[in-house]
């Protein structure tokens, strides 16, 4: 069913639309696209276009540039827009240049951690690197601490 007629439907019947004050519809708007930059390793940008990511986002482009150039980034966009991606992609990216790199993501929430932390690993698999990450909470035995710090 369109949206435009669940809206119209919505709107006729008293217990719900008499509740709104106002009913606006945003038209979607295309996505604008960019390649990914150059300095990212072939690997990743292979298992990306493998998971049927052909190209960014421009607010993605953007964001890896600000972070390739040392700048700090905030990424505000509606929820499954590829903001992850703004941040795994260089974590990935510098631990495959460099053995001895190391991240540290921090989230305010277990459930979002545990998204965040299952979209990873998927790409991690996929590298075959050997690239180890750890969850570390409230949860993580006492005996497991020491290891992962």
């Amino acid at each position: 069913m369109p949206v435009e007629r669940i809206l119209n439907e919505l709107k006729k019947y008293n217990k719900v639309g008499s509740r709104f004050t106002a009913w606006k519809h945003i038209t979607a708007k295309s996505g604008i696209y960019e390649e990914f930059p150059e300095w990212t390793e072939d690997k990743l940008v292979r298992i990306l276009k493998e998971k049927g990511i052909s190209k960014l986002y421009s607010h993605q482009a953007s964001a890896l540039e600000s972070i390739k150039n040392k700048k700090n980034v905030v990424v505000v966009t509606p929820t499954a827009s590829g903001k992850t991606l703004c941040y795994n992609l260089p974590v990935l990216d510098s631990i495959l240049k460099d053995e001895n790199s190391r991240a540290l993501y921090l989230f305010p929430t277990k459930a979002l951690s545990q998204d965040q932390l299952t979209e990873l690993y998927q790409l991690i698999s996929a590298l075959d690197e050997g690239i180890k990450t750890y969850t570390y909470d409230g949860d993580t035995p006492s005996s497991a601490r020491q290891a992962i710090r």
